[in-house]
């Protein structure tokens, strides 16, 4: 059947309405796939693991996909440290339409853990799909969120899409190593406003999945243990061992103070991530455990159930309380001779809003020996108490996860370990850790060999990203 040209027209734009219309929001983020995959790879494939790896190629090479995208050079950055030129850092910002409304920050790492070719099974910088995995270093540890945070931004642009909230987004360097410059404590200092934002999504949160690969929860990480080591020293004389005065010995007196130390229970400090989590957790485990994780949920634990969680396991423990170990010792210079001088290391994960100073005077008390002598090994972490669990953040996260994987519960954490959550938490802005991607119980290599992520977990978590993102500022 021919038309006229008016009426031709007049349909094919009813055709395209109708198609837009039918688009869902889920298909949506979902789109234009293939050039996320080519924005993933090259991120992967780009070393940025310290110290032969560079963070600058990698932050340079997305900051030139948004710049083709349209963003204008002002609002595209790559920052470098002069005394650390490999260590670079990007940010990015689609502005908002109302500037009364704190912006939302994207923050992501580039840097990885490094990898040795010869102990993994394939090219650790090259991206390989197999079996329904992505392996390569960074595949999951962060370049995941990375890059599903570089593709949502280009899109935003192409689509023409107009926040009401601004947008930023910052790919940093030297979150795995102490030994490098760290990119967010770097730009707080010298690039505050480029970080300023009334909350900021990071690493640290997530989906579990259980060994079948069936979604369990979805966690949301919600503050985390602050790090610092402490330095125990004793000192003696010395002289030969065979003419040992009775009890004075540099090495008993250190391990008399460390098998104190390393018995002691810190007491249970229960933050609001904390609480929620053993409260929405008890009915995934068995019986035995499931009512004390019940009752700490409900704030009407006893000591008893503390007690029942605590042996349960480690990571539950750990997010009960403070937890110091002795992690190193070193001391004495020659088998034949009473020891002069003896030193330690212990290891504290702080729970948020205890600080560096009481635990370091609990220590003393718990050493419980004047000869035994305890110090700061490092200054202190930035202090940071846990964020607030406000409707504001868990109301979309709860409505995205409960449409995309129902009857998965949301269930917030405190992170036992650190990200560069703890640098921003401290400096106000309040920083959450959600993804979207979901992880197997083991791993999936992170920090180790072969590490991967399912491609389903990847696109999964692109797309509640995208959405998430879209709800916090539309």
């Amino acid at each position: 059947m021919a038309f006229h040209r008016p009426a031709a027209a007049l349909i094919a734009a009813l055709l395209v309405t109708t198609s837009a219309h039918a688009a869902t929001p889920d298909a949506q983020a979902r789109g234009d796939e293939p050039a996320f995959r080519g924005l993933y790879k090259e991120l992967v494939e780009t070393d940025s693991s310290w110290p032969d790896g560079s963070c600058t190629l990698a932050a340079e090479r997305m900051g030139a996909r948004l710049k083709a995208a349209g963003y204008a050079d002002g609002d595209v950055a790559i920052i470098v440290d002069p005394a650390h030129p490999k260590e670079g850092n990007l940010t990015a910002i689609l502005r908002g339409s109302n500037a009364k409304l704190p912006a939302v920050l994207l923050l992501a790492h580039i840097d990885v853990v490094a990898a040795k070719r010869a102990d993994w099974v394939r090219d650790p910088f090259s991206l390989i799909e197999e079996g329904g995995y992505f392996y390569g270093r960074g595949t999951s540890d962060d370049k995941a969120m990375a890059a599903a945070f570089t593709d949502q931004m280009i899109r935003y642009k192409t689509e023409g899409y107009k926040p009401k909230r601004t947008i930023k987004l910052a790919l940093t360097c030297g979150e795995e190593t102490e030994k490098a410059l760290n990119g967010v404590e770097y730009l707080l200092k010298t690039k505050p406003d480029a970080l300023k934002a009334g909350w900021a999504l990071n690493e640290g949160g997530g989906g579990s999945l259980d060994e079948s690969g069936k979604p369990v929860s979805q966690g949301v990480q919600a503050g985390e243990k602050v790090y610092q080591d402490f330095t125990l020293t004793a000192t003696a004389p010395g002289g030969h061992s065979s003419r040992q005065t009775p009890h004075v010995n540099a090495i008993g007196w250190m391990a008399a103070a460390l098998a104190r130390i390393n018995d002691y229970d810190f007491p249970v400090n229960l933050t609001p991530a904390a609480k929620a989590y053993f409260g929405a957790s008890a009915p995934l485990y068995p019986a035995k455990v499931s009512s004390a994780m019940a009752a700490i949920g409900a704030g009407k634990a006893t000591e008893a159930d503390y007690a029942a969680v605590s042996a349960e396991s480690a990571s539950w423990n750990a997010t009960l309380r403070t937890t110091c170990i002795p992690t190193l010792i070193s001391g004495g210079h020659a088998p034949n001779a009473q020891p002069q001088s003896v030193t330690a290391n212990v290891n504290c994960r702080i729970i948020p809003g205890e600080s560096v100073e009481s635990v370091l005077a609990r220590l003393g008390e718990v050493a419980a020996d004047p000869k035994v002598k305890v110090t700061l090994a490092d200054p202190p972490q930035p202090k940071s108490s846990a964020p607030e669990l406000t409707p504001q953040i868990m109301g979309p996260i709860e409505t995205l996860t409960k449409e995309m994987w129902p009857g998965v519960p949301v269930i917030p954490r405190l992170a036992t370990g650190a990200t560069d959550g703890r640098f921003t938490n401290a400096a106000g802005i309040p920083t959450y850790g959600v993804s979207g991607m979901f992880a197997d119980p083991d791993g999936q290599g992170v920090h180790g060999l072969n590490e991967r992520i399912r491609v389903k977990s990847l696109l999964d978590g692109r797309a509640f990203l995208y959405r998430l993102v879209k709800l916090y500022t539309q």
